[in-house]
């Protein structure tokens, strides 16, 4: 999601752990101060009998609307929760949870995975979600993963699959060399960029054309336009579907799952909050997120809490 960079830093990804800290320091040096401070948004009424939990986010708008979810479905089950949205990084966030600065988070289960274990060859979703448990250090678990994934894709015009009939990326292979891909920098060294396409399918692009906005608008214009003919953008991103795009099937699962779920540290978490937030992965689709997506960073413009709420209603979550 997808090292999954997003626009100011990487998303979901594996950066290091010196960006973690400076992007913390710079943050307490501007004027918002520690983003791990207090919470930023009012906790509901009515205790969960283990304390309040503080929900936390990673800095880009769908963690922001999952954690709002998360805390709207705790609040809804009796369990006060509060949010504290844009954290930062993963280096941050999980810093956060192992620190109790923050009770749980939103993640995804591939790039978790590779952040605790970056050798970790578990690729589909079952096997990654069995791994992930062992790799954890103490104090820390996840819940249940939901149907929701955002992961990267290997994505193309209609037009360009139509040119090339490609459906899959090994169709895709056959026509590496004479295409450009557009992805972030990193795509280029990530094991499951270039190093992986050439391993999984003998697929060596022509050049990469690297952008930092996480598979965002300039990548979708340079896609649009031809001056990439292949784009990494995360599964999601709704772009996808309002331009008519092709993803391309991995059936060598160069890409590690990415079920969305809740990392969350031991001491605070009850039975009642776990049974709210299973109930949340339960029915949460990548179809909802791409929706949810679509209504804070399109035309729409809601807010994460507002689209959050919306969502828990639709679902009978919160009446």
């Amino acid at each position: 999601m997808k090292d999954n960079d997003r626009t100011t830093v990487t998303r979901r990804g594996l950066a290091g752990l010196a960006a973690g800290v400076g992007l913390a320091v710079a943050l307490t040096a501007c004027g918002g101060g520690n983003p791990l401070a207090t919470p930023s948004t009012s906790a509901a009424s009515g205790g969960g009998g283990g304390g309040s939990l503080v929900v936390g986010s990673a800095d880009f708008p769908e963690s922001q609307i999952i954690a709002e979810i998360y805390a709207g479905a705790l609040n809804a089950a009796g369990v006060t929760a509060s949010t504290k949205p844009n954290i930062g990084s993963r280096e941050i966030y999980v810093k956060a949870v192992q620190d109790g600065s923050v009770d749980l988070v939103p993640d995804y289960t591939g790039n978790l995975l590779s952040y605790f274990d970056a050798s970790a060859p578990e690729v589909a979703a079952d096997d990654v979600y069995k791994a992930l448990p062992g790799k954890l250090p103490d104090g820390l678990a996840v819940l249940d993963a939901s149907k929701a994934e955002d992961k990267d894709a290997m994505v193309v015009t209609k037009a360009t699959a139509e040119k090339y009939q490609l459906k899959s990326i090994e169709d895709l292979a056959k026509v590496c060399k004479d295409l450009t891909m557009g992805a972030p920098a990193t795509f280029e060294t990530r094991p499951y960029g270039f190093p992986g396409l050439k391993k999984n399918y003998g697929c060596e692009m022509k050049g990469l054309k690297p952008f930092s906005d996480g598979g965002g608008n300039l990548t979708l214009q340079a896609l649009l336009t031809d001056d990439v003919q292949v784009a990494d953008i995360y599964t999601t991103t709704p772009s996808i579907a309002d331009n008519d795009l092709v993803v391309l099937d991995d059936p060598k699962n160069n890409f590690k799952a990415q079920q969305v779920l809740p990392l969350y540290n031991k001491a605070k978490m009850t039975d009642k909050a776990k049974e709210a937030l299973n109930g949340v992965s339960k029915i949460l689709t990548t179809d909802d997120l791409i929706n949810l997506n679509r209504a804070v960073s399109g035309s729409q413009k809601q807010n994460p809490k507002d689209a959050a709420a919306s969502w828990l209603k639709d679902k009978g979550i919160v009446k």
